[in-house]
This record gives C-alpha cells, structure tokens and sequence, in this order.
C-alpha cells in the first residue's frame, strides 16, 4: 500500500508541479526514459532577483520534526541546525525552478559560512540521484533527500519553496517559487532572522 501512497503522490508533485506563475518558464517535460534534461548553464543567470512570493502566513511557527537523510543516506532532522539561522530550501532535480536557483543557493551557503545553514532537501522519489546530481554541476550543497516526501506532502509545499528560520527554530518568512539566493533582495530578507 505504501508504495501506491508514495506513486499517487508522486504524481500529484508532478502534476502540481513547480510554481507556475505567469512570467515564469515552464518547467522541462520528462523526456521517455523518466529524466528532465539538464537546463543549460546560461539559464541560471535567468533567475530574477525577487521571483518568488515572499509569504508570512507562518511567521512563529516551529521547525518540523520531519526525519531525512544527510548525503549519506543516514536520518537527520531540522533540530540538528538549531543555534543559528537556517534557510531550508525544499526542491527536485526535475523541477526546472529549483534547478535554475541551486547555484545562487549554493553560492549564498558559501559565502555565509558558520551564519546561516543552508538546507537544501530534495523531493525526488529516486533519492540516489540527488548528490550525483548536485556533485556534476560542480555545487557544494550537500544533497538531503525525503524519499517520504514529508515536506511537500505533510506542509503542501509546491517546488521550490524555500523557508527562513531563526535561530530558535521559528518561521520567519516562506519564498515560493524560484529566487537569486546571492542577489540583494535575498541578503535583506536573511537579515530577518
């Protein structure tokens, strides 16, 4: 029975999809053996300062008690980043938006260092495909996976949807849809935590 829940909702991510507002691009169709071809690297400079809605809804709520795993397949939960900010970052490799902000992301969990944690948990249903994933295109991320898809499912996330938390673990602010993690906009809203 489990496998059918996971298929159904599988599905439902893949029908749901990423955020696609008007403005955006659509995302890459799967091509027949299941895969999304690569977006080129000259895309990724595409992704607009401020895409995303910034949303405050949640503000004050606490990190959830989701259990997933590190890169090496070992369980790890939110918990584990409390002490300093953290900005989880929920996504997938076939989602044409999450790809297209790994590297602003990834540059922004460089330069942030010992500050911020910069979660990046992956919704894929074949979770080994994540850290080869991010390790081809040279990204430093270390590749979280929820083969459960507990966050998307169990906090009806759409793709990307990324979430600010302070130090204490509370919700500071939500951005849904793709964002430049390295540009200005983004440097403002994480010094709100």
């Amino acid at each position: 029975m489990r496998p059918v829940i996971a298929l159904l909702l599988g599905l439902a991510m893949v029908v749901g999809g990423c955020d696609k507002r008007a403005g955006t691009p659509e995302q890459a169709a799967p091509v027949e053996d299941g895969t999304v071809p690569d977006v080129p690297a000259a895309n990724t400079a595409a992704v607009p300062e401020a895409a995303g809605k910034i949303d405050r809804s949640h503000k004050g709520e606490a990190l959830p008690a989701y259990r997933f795993e590190d890169g090496a397949g070992k369980p790890v939960t939110l918990a584990t980043f409390k002490g300093k900010p953290l900005l989880l970052n929920v996504w997938a490799t076939w989602c044409a938006p999450c790809v297209r902000e790994m590297p602003t992301l990834d540059a922004l969990a460089t330069k942030a260092g010992d500050t911020l944690s910069v979660v990046a948990v992956s919704q894929d249903l074949e979770p080994a495909k994540v850290q080869p994933f991010l390790t081809e295109r040279g990204l430093k991320l270390v590749g979280y996976r929820d083969p459960k898809l507990q966050f998307t499912s169990g906090m009806g996330l759409n793709l990307p949807t990324t979430i600010l938390y302070d130090a204490a673990g509370k919700e500071v602010w939500r951005v849904v849809g793709g964002m430049d993690w390295a540009g200005a906009d983004a440097a403002k809203l994480i010094a709100e935590a």
